[in-house]
């Protein structure tokens, strides 16, 4: 296979039939380092909100657990889209992650800016970082995959588009973003988990590195001053450097998908390992799609041998879900 193959199959395909192939192979194929590091951003732009960071801060998940908790984020989203939102797999872990969220009580704008950080940041990384830029239908399934989980979710107003949850992001963290002592917090708690990723000796390097490769005005809402002019190009060159090298090897092989490989579940985990351990207390409720028949309750399917539906229609509409 070619090293522009996929690209040119992703071009023929329609977005808006076949937004979760491209989607897996814009993640698992064509650029899974750079997706995961968009990711990563995108977690770290959520402690730019106070509102945001005082609750993370408050539970006390990073402190506590920073790399369970990075994992289940990581790990609730695969399972969404791993066998596709209307798989039974996929709605479980819908089900499961608005059980998480259930708890707090959350703006929908809220929820829908986490939800945007996670469409918005891994395109501008990729676009910045990546061993070429996404093309449109790329962006567009990055959107709608964005869009079906809000809808699952069930946070008002997401966007159809890349372009509306772009602006949204841009439009919310000019409005929001603000330093606060949580904010910081939350981030070298997350830096923490980071370093942790490699050797003792680089944590300092790594730390500083993932510094320069941040927006000023993220910086200031997070409370770090910007990294020297040197750093940073250093940061940047560092990183193009690696998607030159991966422009110049061949496509990943259709048998080899990148996949997960959580530190905190190094034998497997199952649905209910994910999320804080208070969840498995809580009921699960359907998801807004799923409707009661005749009064009944709606059935529960076994996915795993785990029960996945749960309890009558109620659907909590304090806002929607988005980070505990």
């Amino acid at each position: 296979m070619g090293r522009y193959s996929r690209l040119r199959e992703i071009r023929a395909m329609d977005p808006a039939r076949d937004f979760e192939h491209i989607h897996r192979l814009i993640s698992q194929y064509e650029f899974p380092w750079d997706y995961a590091q968009g990711v990563s951003v995108a977690f770290l732009r959520d402690y730019g909100v106070p509102r945001i960071s005082q609750l993370l801060d408050r539970t006390q998940e990073f402190e506590k657990a920073g790399q369970k908790r990075y994992d289940d984020t990581v790990l609730i989203g695969y399972e969404m889209v791993r066998d596709g939102f209307d798989s039974a797999r996929g709605r479980a872990a819908a089900r499961h992650l608005n059980r998480i969220h259930g708890r707090y009580r959350i703006p929908n704008e809220d929820f829908l800016y986490v939800l945007a950080t996670t469409v918005v940041g891994p395109k501008r990384w990729i676009d910045r970082f990546g061993w070429r830029k996404l093309c449109a239908n790329e962006a567009e399934a990055l959107a709608l995959v964005g869009h079906r989980t809000a809808l699952m979710m069930g946070i008002d107003g997401a966007p159809s588009s890349y372009a509306g949850f772009e602006r949204f992001l841009d439009a919310y963290e000019a409005e929001m973003f603000a330093y606060h002592p949580a904010n910081r917090r939350v981030a070298n708690a997350t830096f923490r988990v980071m370093a942790g990723w490699y050797p003792r000796f680089m944590s300092p390097l790594v730390a500083r590195l993932a510094l320069a490769l941040l927006d000023e005005p993220l910086l200031r809402a997070l409370g770090f001053r910007p990294q020297p002019q040197w750093v940073r190009s250093a940061a940047v060159r560092a990183v193009r450097a690696r998607s030159y090298v991966v422009r110049a090897l061949p496509a990943r092989p259709g048998r080899r998908p990148a996949l997960p490989k959580p530190r905190s579940y190094p034998f497997g985990w199952t649905l209910d390992d994910l999320g804080p351990h208070w969840t498995q207390n809580r009921p699960l409720h359907p998801l807004p799609d799923e409707q009661e028949t005749d009064g009944q309750e709606t059935d529960g399917q076994e996915t795993d041998g785990r029960r996945t539906g749960d309890g009558p229609h109620a659907v909590r509409r304090v806002s929607a879900p988005a980070a505990e």
